[in-house]
């Protein structure tokens, strides 16, 4: 066992601990911490992947973006002290049924296929290739996407304001 499965496998350990406290804990301040702790492993596994892009969009996006507008939110909320989270029996049938389906098919996956890895290759960088293709192969949708996000923006600014006249 190398470096880099012991740090895959230190990864994983985050990101499913922190998970199952996230759908476990009856606290939603303690649960959106542990939130941040599960982006921040998903995108260490971006990173073992060779996916640098991925990696720091999850970053930005994910915990600078999502995690901190829920956490204002939550903040902000007054009447969110005795919020009562219950998971009743009927809530953990279908988990358990769903992991356990999961299970079976992941050891059929293992036990059917032939994992013969001969060499690991990891590209240095995927932002370079990333930039390139997006300004010389998808230049046309990269600029109609921009369009439509454009009109989505002034779109919402038009909803917004005429609410307020």
């Amino acid at each position: 066992m190398g470096i880099y499965d012991i740090i895959f496998y230190l990864f994983a350990a985050i990101t499913i601990v922190s998970a199952a406290i996230v759908v476990n804990t009856k606290n939603i301040i303690h649960s959106a911490f542990s939130l941040l702790l599960t982006f921040f492993g998903v995108s260490g596994l971006y990173a073992l992947l060779g996916a640098d892009f991925l990696a720091i969009v999850q970053i930005m996006v994910y915990v600078g973006g999502i995690l901190i507008l829920l956490l204002f939110g939550v903040m902000l909320t007054n009447k969110i002290t005795n919020v009562d989270i219950k998971t009743g029996v009927l809530n953990v049938i279908p988990a358990i049924l769903g992991l356990g389906i999961f299970g079976a098919v992941l050891i059929f996956i293992v036990t059917s296929t032939n994992w013969h890895v001969e060499k690991l290759v990891i590209p240095k960088t995927t932002t370079s290739m990333l930039g390139n293709l997006l300004l010389t192969d998808y230049v046309l949708v990269f600029e109609l996407l921009a369009i439509l996000l454009l009109i989505a923006l002034i779109g919402a600014a038009s909803i917004a304001r005429r609410d307020k006249e």
